[in-house]
């Protein structure tokens, strides 16, 4: 069974109002508010395509792309 890797986050800062529920509910710290208060990937490595943020966004801001990579059994 394959792991999910991070291949892309997609937060529209038009849509983004800088609530900071992504940046809460985030385990990983990923996220961040900028100077302008907008969501931020500050840490996209650390990412474990959970999609917390994705799913808790009340403006469907973020968009978190995954891919599957292979697990070897060796």
């Amino acid at each position: 069974m394959g792991k999910k890797k991070l291949y892309a986050h997609h937060i529209d800062s038009s849509w983004c109002k800088g609530c900071g529920i992504c940046v809460a509910f985030c385990p990983k710290q990923v996220l961040e508010l900028d100077k302008n208060q907008k969501a931020i990937a500050a840490r996209p490595e650390d990412c474990i395509c959970c999609r917390q943020c994705e799913l808790r966004c009340p403006d469907l801001a973020i968009e978190v792309i995954c891919s599957k990579t292979e697990v070897s059994n060796e």
